[in-house]
């Protein structure tokens, strides 16, 4: 395969992509690629732009400048029509869930279907039971509650299921396994790769989760001071020469990244 083949192959192409607000750089001409049916996890700390990253990448945030491509086409400057046909095409998963506090279970995952696709009520009830019973939840018992009556690691269950339900290509996840225990932390990264597998779907997860990292991921990327400092395998985390990306991934106190302890 040539260059220019593998060139037009990937699934995103992110070229120079810059974003500030007011006088703080969040992204810094950043480059990355995603190939299709990958699984990338993008890590970093806090306040390190992940989030307006994956954001910008889908059009929730406007970039400042810089090109973003999907599926070698641009998609910086569609049209409204154009972006949510584009939209229709991912799931995204939000940090804390973000499941509509007024609608049942049953309907938070079934509201793109009925709102977006104009698919019957019914069915998109078929369609919620079934991703209900994919994430582990028993559909008679949860289909009709609200989100308040959930624990924090059902409600992260019905919005994996919400994010898949619509069959997504790539499927986005916002810091997957925050604020959950370790056990039902590990329960929902076997839960996204159980889904990803299941959908044939291209993953971009953001995370400072190395655990989850290592579990989901096919590549892992460091987001540091605007740009990607580090990309590779998984298997060559524990290689890695680059200091920053080292000092990260073992959580050490001392190195290139200044902590402040005061």
């Amino acid at each position: 395969m040539t260059t220019k083949e593998r060139h037009k192959n990937y699934k995103f192409e992110i070229k120079n992509l810059s974003k500030k607000f007011g006088r703080k750089t969040v992204l810094d001409s950043l480059d990355l690629n995603v190939q299709p049916n990958e699984s990338l996890v993008v890590l970093g700390g806090s306040g390190s732009g992940k989030s307006v990253l994956i954001k910008t990448i889908v059009g929730l945030i406007e970039a400042d400048f810089g090109s973003v491509k999907y599926d070698g086409h641009e998609i910086t400057n569609l049209s409204r029509n154009e972006r949510n046909l584009l939209m229709s095409k991912f799931g995204f998963l939000f940090q804390g869930g973000a499941l509509f506090d007024s609608l049942t279970v049953w309907e938070n995952i079934g509201f793109s279907m009925i709102h977006n696709k104009d698919i019957p009520n019914s069915h998109a009830r078929e369609v919620a039971f079934k991703e209900l019973k994919l994430v582990g939840l028993d559909p008679d018992m949860v289909m009709d509650l609200y989100p308040s009556e959930l624990s924090g690691g059902m409600q992260k269950r019905v919005a994996l299921a919400r994010a898949i339900a619509c069959d997504p290509e790539v499927i986005f996840f916002d810091e997957p396994t925050t604020g959950l225990d370790p056990i039902m932390a590990n329960v929902i990264n076997e839960l996204i790769v159980r889904c990803r597998e299941e959908n044939n779907a291209t993953t971009i997860a953001i995370t400072h989760d190395i655990n989850s990292a290592r579990r989901i991921a096919d590549r892992v990327a460091l987001l540091y001071q605007g740009k990607i400092e580090w990309i590779g395998c998984v298997k060559e985390m524990d290689k890695s020469n680059d200091a920053i990306f080292k000092q990260f991934i073992n959580g050490d106190i001392k190195g290139p990244i200044k902590v402040d302890l005061r």
